[in-house]
């Protein structure tokens, strides 16, 4: 797979795992819009790699951050 469909591909997942970010969708889209607006120029396929790395670290962050999320409410639900 090329890097440029990696990218684009990376940029969809994020955006898709953006809907349930806390601050908001909007929030997390304005700031996701920049950080790739920033990288647009770079052909440095190395650190290209490094960035999409990098992305893919943080779509494991998300999915922590929402897991707990949901553990928390399931804990407030049925313990006090």
């Amino acid at each position: 797979m090329s890097q440029k469909s990696k990218v684009i591909n990376l940029y969809k997942t994020l955006l898709f795992m953006g809907k349930d970010y806390p601050k908001g969708f909007e929030f997390f889209r304005s700031t996701l819009k920049k950080v790739f607006e920033k990288n647009k120029n770079e052909t440095d396929p190395e650190k290209i790699e490094k960035m999409i790395a990098h992305g893919n670290y943080v779509i494991k962050e998300l999915e922590a951050l929402y897991m707990l999320k949901k553990y928390r409410t399931l804990k407030r639900r049925y313990y006090d």
